[in-house]
């Protein structure tokens, strides 16, 4: 990874992403490109030349400020670029441009009302509300996004609120199975399966198999799966069922 002699102030960095690490008094920064470091961090993007502008570290990337070996050394103990870049890549606060915070808060945005708009539904036509209703209620019950805050856990508590000022007719919608196990899991059945069950609303039993219909919370559908397994069947009937209260 050779040093870049030129006056980085001569370089134009467009759509840049700077990461940034603060050892003593010192501050350290490398050069990104927009969205990359995430991916670098999920493991989405393994090639480091496909995230970093320049390949060297600097004080101020804005000023073409580049470190010098003696900062270096202090700071990181190595003046191995390659050893500091992904230190800093890996453990550095990334610093969004105005751009990219906002469209990083539209995601989130996004985000956070389709998880509302799945789970619940309008309980007299059945039918999901689309993200933009779901936007002006919650505008209306002044419920915003907190954009430092995971999108799912604000989801569900936006829920609980529209579940109970009901300014619009709405529920959590349950998901209505089937589900058929042979005779011989009866003690699964009663002990693991029918406890996941909010309300059964079919039950049939002969000398074979146990048959349920019934309906479930969808935040049990994936432990219901993980019991069931391969001893018999669970088959969705209606993603967007009631349970009758």
């Amino acid at each position: 990874m050779g040093l870049i002699n030129q006056p980085m102030s001569q370089i134009r960095l467009t759509n840049v992403s700077l990461v940034r690490m603060k050892k003593g008094r010192k501050r350290f920064e490398i050069a990104c490109y927009q969205n990359k470091v995430q991916d670098w961090r999920s493991k989405v993007e393994k090639d480091l030349d496909e995230v970093l502008q320049i390949p060297q570290v600097f004080t101020n990337v804005s000023k073409g400020q580049v470190a010098n070996n003696e900062d270096l050394k202090e700071a990181f103990g190595t003046i191995d670029q390659n050893e500091i870049i992904l230190e800093i890549l890996n453990k550095g606060e990334i610093q969004l441009n105005e751009k990219e915070r906002s469209a990083n808060l539209q995601q989130k945005q996004n985000e956070f009302l389709t998880i509302i708009s799945t789970k619940c539904i309008n309980p007299r036509s059945k039918k999901r509300y689309p993200p933009s209703m779901i936007q002006k209620v919650l505008t209306e019950l002044k419920f915003h996004l907190n954009p430092n805050k995971p999108p799912k856990t604000q989801a569900l508590e936006a829920i609980k609120l529209l579940v109970e000022k009901q300014l619009i007719p709405i529920a959590r919608a349950q998901m209505k199975v089937r589900i058929v196990v042979p005779v011989a899991q009866k003690k699964l059945y009663e002990e693991d399966i029918k406890p996941l069950i909010d309300q059964v609303e079919e039950e049939e039993k002969d000398a074979k198999k146990l048959e349920l219909v019934g309906i479930i919370d969808p935040i049990n559908y994936k432990k219901l799966g993980e019991v069931i397994g391969s001893k018999g069947t669970l088959e969705v009937v209606d993603m967007a069922a009631i349970k009758e209260t």
